[in-house]
């Protein structure tokens, strides 16, 4: 996976969440929920990373905004 660029963690309440998951359902309701909380990137494309378990994904987040649920 990339570095996490300084620009998302540049100020207080900006967040990375790197989500591991056993199949993209599960992490799909993972980052969706987060959505709903905060103001996030969205879903992004899962990856498989060879010879690691499960999937990847990376969602970043402003916790100082509502999601779609505070709207």
């Amino acid at each position: 996976m990339k570095e996490i660029d300084e620009l998302y963690l540049s100020e207080s309440g900006l967040v990375v969440f790197d989500i591991a998951a056993a199949d993209e359902e599960t992490a799909h309701q993972v980052m969706a929920e987060l959505g709903r909380r905060w103001a996030t990137s969205g879903v992004p494309a899962l990856r498989r990373d060879p010879g690691a378990p499960g999937i990847r994904g990376r969602v970043y987040a402003d916790i100082r905004r509502a999601g779609t649920e505070g709207q």
